[in-house]
């Protein structure tokens, strides 16, 4: 079922495609009476649908939530801008740069159909997330842990059906497989084994015949990078950083990345020059100060960088960092946090290659010395260039308590793993989502399971597995 999800989530480009190209192949034949693909405009036919497929991404189009009428208004918002975008484009380059009918097309057919298919993916999307049931194996703490991380983000649709301590699923009684037994009663499609239940014969033995009927099985650790996107300290050991980090290990990428990041910052370094005139005049009138705050930050290699923003704090304010947010910000200052626009000076700091578009976020250098010595692997972040974005930032709105920078830190080391140019093109594209929708909590594209307060998770389901069936633990 997450196959077909996945496969449903490919139908909207090619919606977006056929559309598109079905409407510039009508004109050609009945309007125009020309072949399309020997006119120049065939290539801003391509760009309008490059525009889209990222308008629909930041939208959150195929996003498996809300009703039929929340995802017309998504699909709405997304055609809307994209032409938005071009009209744009032909207003500066004053001409018409494609047909009247394409663009109407796009308005009257385009929207319905990505509406259908966000319906589609909404359905498929609930049918993967009623066959993935978990069954947790693992010590009490690790249970609490585990379904509050459910509960946050999954990556994949998850629902903790039950978690279980290695003790009570081991034969006694008349029950010699209570494991099975409470596989088959809660409708188990996953077998999650921390360290404890992995070292015991009884428990991997039953595991083995769950997984012979069917059943997927994954240690916690996989768990977490599988379905939640994270690597769990608990679970790491002294060989956990035995992978390759692609911008260390894998020359091609590293440049490549490289030559995104100039790609990109020097895009955006118009639209910095503009914002500097309109924030430098807006601070005339209610930020009064410097313009830029400037702050030491540890870049790659543990190298200490000054990283440039927009000021938003009173003159004066010990600080501008994520720490001090709370610190007196100006009527100008919040409205450029509100909208992230506090950030843009940075694309300076990627052309002088101490940040990255994506990567783990920078920290100042005394936070990082009180995080190396209290949190393993802390020091591991510096392996790679630090971004203006990242995974641990588009994953979930965190803080600096020891809890939350421990879950940022699972996050990044998640990024290193798995560094690669097709996640990077990921978060940007979640980032461009938040910048223009706001933060949003609970799940990004997984189900999860039922909150009881705002913010926090449900109890854990702990069960035992009494001879003849599983009940509830007291």
């Amino acid at each position: 079922m997450l196959f077909v999800g996945r496969v449903v989530k490919l139908l909207f480009p090619l919606v977006t495609a056929a559309v598109v190209l079905g409407a510039e192949a009508l004109h050609a034949k009945l309007i125009g009476d020309y072949p399309i693909t020997t006119e120049p405009r065939f290539a801003w036919v391509i760009v309008l649908i490059v525009v889209l497929w990222t308008t629909t991404y930041v939208a959150g189009v195929s996003e498996p939530v809300g009703t039929n009428a929340s995802r017309f208004v998504r699909a709405s918002a997304a055609v809307g801008s994209g032409l938005a975008i071009v009209g744009v484009i032909e207003l500066l380059a004053r001409r018409p740069l494609l047909p009247l009918f394409v663009l109407g097309v796009c308005v009257v057919v385009l929207v319905p159909a990505l509406t259908l298919t966000a319906t589609l993916a909404q359905r498929s999307h609930a049918r993967a997330g009623q066959h993935t049931r978990v069954v947790a194996v693992c010590e009490e703490s690790d249970g609490l842990r585990l379904a509050r991380d459910v509960d946050r983000a999954p990556e994949l649709p998850t629902i903790l059906a039950a978690v279980v301590r290695p003790r009570d699923v081991l034969p006694a009684g008349d029950d010699s497989r209570p494991l099975e037994t409470l596989a088959r009663d809660v409708g188990a499609t996953l077998v999650v084994l921390g360290r404890e239940a992995q070292a015991c014969d009884e428990i991997v033995a039953q595991t083995a015949v769950l997984h012979r009927r069917g059943v997927r099985v994954r240690t916690l650790s996989l768990f977490y990078e599988q379905w939640l996107g994270r690597l769990p300290i608990s679970e790491l050991g002294g060989l956990a950083l035995l992978f390759d980090v692609n911008e260390v290990h894998r020359p091609v990428y590293a440049r490549t990345k490289r030559l995104a990041d100039v790609a990109l910052a020097v895009v955006a370094l118009p639209v910095f020059v503009l914002a500097t005139v309109c924030v430098a005049l807006a601070d005339l009138l209610g930020n009064r100060g410097p313009l830029f705050y400037r702050q030491p930050r540890v870049g790659k290699g543990g190298v200490v960088f000054t990283i440039l923003k927009f000021r938003t704090l009173a003159p004066g304010a010990p600080g501008d960092g994520p720490a001090e947010g709370a610190l007196r910000p100006t009527a100008v200052g919040r409205v450029l946090r509100r909208v992230h626009l506090d950030e843009l000076p940075q694309v300076w700091n990627v052309l002088r290659r101490d940040l990255s578009i994506v990567g783990p976020r920078p920290e100042q250098p005394r936070y990082v010395e009180e995080f190396t010595r209290r949190f393993p692997f802390y020091d591991a972040r510096h392996l790679v260039r630090p971004g203006i974005t990242g995974w641990a930032q588009v994953k979930a709105d965190l803080g600096m308590d020891e809890s939350e920078v421990l879950e940022k830190l699972q996050y990044d080391l998640y990024y290193l793993r798995r560094q690669s140019l097709g996640l990077d093109a990921r978060i940007i594209g979640r980032t461009l989502r938040v910048v223009v929708s706001g933060p949003r909590a609970a799940t990004t594209d997984g189900v999860s399971t039922p909150r009881t307060r705002a913010g926090d998770a449900a109890p854990p389901p702990w069960r035992s597995a009494p001879a003849g069936g599983a009940g509830l633990d007291p």
